[in-house]
């Protein structure tokens, strides 16, 4: 069991290797650990280390020689410039054939974080052109002209509609469609003035808009109507039928048995003899009223 306490500063990390040694002395480990714990640069002669432990010199120097046969220390020898010869130590937290024995653990490079993409700066949303003016199915220059002079006219009627003249003429076709479809001039003119603002910036694109949004739908065809051929008074016996052309009747045309199947003679009915019943007298019971009565019978 280990009560241990989070370290934050002054430690020294020990390998396992070390630590759990089962060739080395406690003294080789121990010592070890001490030179580890060292900053560099300490020294670490036998002097020294007998001078902080109570071991003897012999008892460190054969830790010392452990530790170099484990590949923990490397001691070599130099010559100061001064033409002194000094030992000078490395101290290793794990072997170098420990190190070359393990393999190698390459730690996959990190990958770098991708940049922030730069944002795309929204498309300017085009302004909608706005949809062309209507347009006459036939040219009619009289058409034409009134539309022209309609439009010019609105100033009369409110001064807020003073076009120019270009206008007047792109704005013309709209009005002649109008007047196609059956809409009278005095309609026109009102669908164009009527509930305007106070204050319109361009008079020539509002009556544009007006013109197609307002269009009528053209009229619906008028169905054709088939008139019965007047009547006329035949020539020899003055009956009236119905004819094409003054002539005779059937009755009166030996030839119009063949023309009546197709419609040309169509005579009217002959008036017949209308009988009308005599209204008895009425039953006076007056003396004197009979003897009138048988008077005016005689």
């Amino acid at each position: 069991m280990h009560a241990n306490t989070r370290l934050t500063k002054r430690y020294t990390v020990v390998d396992n290797h070390l630590a759990q040694h089962r060739e080395l002395t406690l003294i080789a480990i121990g010592l070890a650990v001490h030179i580890q714990s060292l900053p560099a640069g300490a020294r670490i002669g036998i002097k020294c280390l007998t001078a902080r432990f109570p071991e003897s010199e012999a008892r460190i120097a054969s830790a010392l020689r452990e530790l170099e046969a484990a590949g923990y220390l490397e001691r070599t020898r130099e010559r100061l410039p001064s033409g002194r010869i000094v030992t000078h130590t490395v101290s290793y937290n794990q072997p170098p054939t420990l190190r070359r024995a393990e393999p190698v653990r390459v730690r996959p490079p990190r990958p770098k974080p991708k940049p922030d993409p730069e944002p795309t700066p929204e498309p300017a949303t085009a302004k909608p052109s706005p949809p062309p003016l209507p347009q006459p199915l036939s040219p009619d220059p009289d058409r034409h002209r009134v539309a022209a002079d309609l439009l010019a006219g609105l100033r009369c009627h409110d001064p807020r509609l003073l076009l120019a003249e270009h206008d007047v003429r792109r704005l013309a076709p709209g009005v002649a469609t109008w007047l196609e479809r059956g809409a009278a001039p005095d309609s026109v003119r009102h669908a164009l003035t009527a509930n305007l603002p106070e204050a319109p910036r361009h008079p020539a694109a509002l009556l544009a808009h007006r013109l197609t949004a307002l269009l009528p739908p053209p009229l619906p065809p008028t169905p054709a109507v088939v008139r019965p051929h007047p009547f006329q008074n035949c020539e020899r016996c003055e009956r009236a039928f119905r004819a094409p052309e003054p002539g005779c009747c059937r009755d009166c045309d030996p030839n119009a048995s063949a023309t009546s199947a197709q419609g040309r003679y169509v005579a009217a009915p002959r008036p017949h003899h209308v009988h009308i019943p005599q209204t008895p007298a009425p039953q006076l019971h007056d003396p004197r009223e009979r003897g009138r009565v048988r008077r005016v019978r005689a």
